[in-house]
């Protein structure tokens, strides 16, 4: 429900309008949470724009690397009641990742390599400074065709499986020392059943999912429920995001994706959730009311971990200005043109299809936008919506 407040979002509504509108975006929805009071939800365009299905809040979507936030704090949880600790290293729990080679500089074969400085941690795997890498983003690039090669990627092989595949390929760079988006998450995930002695989505929908009422969140969609999911859409030109122009997506990222049961449960881009759940989930980190995790944990979460000097960057974009990391999504440390003036220690993070969630402790403040765009993770309307929702509740 709704809180009526004086606040007047109407300048949030007509700009998600405007990305309708030209074409950007089929469909958006957004919400803006002050303190853990819903204040503003909307919704424009279209969950199916070629059948004329208009988007609604209780539409479901593929949350993708949304899915890291629910993870991260799953394993928060596991140390809170002491099965773990951050600094403990990996192999202590999943042995194949013990004894790591690292490819030196230059390397031209996955043979170059040298003995890791170190083990990983559970704290370089939440915070992706772990050396592992994605096979998703650097086209191009020789550990990328090994993870392709690999399949590390693949959504029809277990987690158990993926770690066994891990054990064969080297690091990019020692762990602790860089940072490097990765699926990393994904052997998060794998750490939750070896510790928790269950079944990922059993743990989640235990530990996290109940709890919160969080009953649209899964690992795919089936039933009368397909008939919430969104379509999903890519841009006209990949190469300009603001181009004029969708195209519907059938069968990505995998034929049945999202609505046919998988072995590989990905804590790092597999649910699919709902607006609503998704604020659900934001609630649970905000005080005021019943909280997944200790409030010194949520305050470790969200505060920087990365070494100083070390930020974050994707291939083909560059860096990040401004933002470190945290266990689970990156904190802004100072904000850049593209953010809000009074969003310094922001905690923030999104999915490759345009969802997008942010919580601002300082300005006791907290926002979810959902779409279904391939490739718009770190997207203009998504900095928009978060600019204007600040400026909204007089947060400047």
């Amino acid at each position: 429900m709704i809180n009526q407040s004086n606040y007047d979002f109407s300048s949030v509504h007509h700009a998600m309008q405007r990305y309708v509108d030209k074409e950007i975006l089929a469909g958006v929805s957004t919400a803006v949470l002050v303190g853990r009071d819903l204040v503003d939800v909307h919704c424009a365009g279209w969950a199916d724009k070629e059948n004329g299905i208009a988007l609604r809040e209780d539409h479901l979507f593929r949350i993708f690397s949304n899915s890291k936030l629910v993870t991260s704090i799953a394993v928060l949880q596991l140390m809170e009641v002491g099965k773990l600790q951050l600094d403990d290293p990996i192999e202590q729990y999943l042995p194949q990742l013990a004894k790591r080679r690292v490819l030196k500089p230059g390397a031209t074969s996955l043979d170059d390599t040298e003995p890791a400085r170190s083990s990983i941690t559970i704290r370089q795997l939440l915070t992706h400074t772990s050396g592992l890498s994605y096979g998703l983003l650097d086209h191009g690039s020789m550990i990328y065709k090994a993870y392709v090669e690999r399949k590390v990627l693949n959504a029809a092989a277990p987690l158990s499986t993926l770690i066994d595949v891990l054990e064969e390929l080297p690091l990019t760079f020692h762990p602790g020392t860089q940072w490097e988006y990765s699926i990393a998450t994904d052997v998060l995930s794998r750490l939750v059943e070896v510790v928790s002695g269950v079944p990922f989505d059993v743990y989640l929908k235990a530990h996290i999912f109940d709890p919160l009422g969080m009953q649209d969140t899964s690992f795919w969609v089936t039933g009368e429920k397909q008939t919430r999911l969104t379509a999903y859409y890519a841009g006209s030109d990949p190469s300009n995001i603001l181009q004029r122009g969708l195209k519907r997506l059938e069968k990505s990222p995998y034929p049945g994706a999202f609505v046919t049961p998988v072995p590989r449960l990905s804590g790092g881009g597999g649910l699919v959730s709902s607006l609503h759940d998704m604020i659900a989930l934001l609630r649970g980190l905000l005080p005021g009311g019943f909280q997944l995790l200790q409030p010194e944990t949520i305050a470790l979460m969200m505060r920087n971990h990365l070494p100083d000097g070390t930020g974050i960057a994707f291939p083909g974009v560059g860096n990040i200005p401004g933002k470190g990391f945290g266990l689970g999504g990156a904190v802004t440390l100072v904000p850049s043109s593209i953010d809000p003036s009074a969003s310094t220690g922001e905690f923030e993070w999104g999915g490759i299809a345009g969802t997008h969630w942010w919580i601002s402790p300082k300005n006791n403040l907290a926002g979810v936008l959902m779409a279904q765009k391939q490739m718009s993770f770190w997207h203009p309307f998504s900095f928009e919506f978060k600019r204007l929702a600040y400026q909204a509740v007089g947060a400047v």
